[in-house]
């Protein structure tokens, strides 16, 4: 058997005594900042459509930024701007839409703060797909114009349909809100580029507890509020600190 040189199996023991510990740097972000574009759907009595308005979408976007928590938890402020319209006389059925033909408009101006739940813990991944789910709080802003002055007097009598006539009175005399509570709740999945950049597609859902979004409740249905929808896709910039991880490291 070779014997190995005395120097090199020195060298090789001075170098395991000397391995310590180092302080390797990984990147923990802990905030992020996101811009979205996208749509806003009304969903009330002037449509038949069950998943909102998509004939009167109107164009909508947003500003957020947001703290993260941990790895599944993050909390976020979002500024949304937009616009909601209905109209009975896109729809041909059923027939007395047309002959009623009540719309509406009103810009949306939407504060509110959400929490976001990561369930695979992918909040600082730099890398592949993550879903997301969020429910939250705010106010919306509204300065609703409606209009009734198309709806046909010979379809719509007083003998025939009072509970229009009797309804679109109380409703022509009622104030329309200014502002109401909103309850935004929703689902989306983001795919992260890289540590900072990511990119997400998300649809929610505006809970609120008002019937007279439109501008109509008791001529329509005053048994159901109406509500509106935001699908949107995005992208969101994340910063953050270096965080030390104990890796080991040679020291010559």
């Amino acid at each position: 058997m070779k014997r190995q040189p005395l120097p090199l199996l020195i060298i090789a023991i001075v170098m395991i005594a000397t391995v310590s510990p180092a302080k390797a740097q990984v990147f923990r972000p802990k905030y992020e900042y996101g811009l979205s574009l996208g749509v806003l759907l009304y969903q009330g009595d002037l449509t038949p459509e069950r998943f909102g308005a998509a004939k009167t979408m109107k164009f909508a976007w947003a500003l957020s930024a947001a703290r993260i928590l941990s790895p599944s938890m993050t909390i976020k402020g979002q500024f949304l701007r937009g616009r909601l319209r209905g109209d009975d006389s896109k729809y041909a059925s059923p027939e007395y839409r047309q002959q009623r033909n009540f719309n509406f408009t009103t810009p949306v101006t939407e504060l509110s703060v959400q929490l976001v739940y990561n369930p695979l813990g992918k909040n600082d991944a730099d890398k592949g797909f993550a879903p997301y789910l969020f429910a939250g709080g705010g106010l919306a802003f509204l300065n609703i114009k409606r209009n009734w002055q198309g709806i046909n007097g010979e379809y719509f009598t007083a003998q025939t349909a009072p509970n229009v006539w009797n309804g679109l009175a109380i409703d022509t005399a009622k104030s329309l809100p200014k502002m109401i509570p909103v309850i935004p709740a929703g689902a989306g999945l983001r795919y992260y580029i890289n540590t900072h950049w990511s990119v997400n597609a998300e649809t929610s859902y505006r809970f609120n507890y008002t019937d007279y979004l439109d501008g109509f409740s008791e001529s329509v249905n005053p048994k159901l509020n109406d509500h509106y929808v935001n699908y949107s896709v995005g992208v969101v910039y994340r910063r953050g600190g270096k965080d030390k991880m104990g890796c080991p490291v040679v020291k010559y």
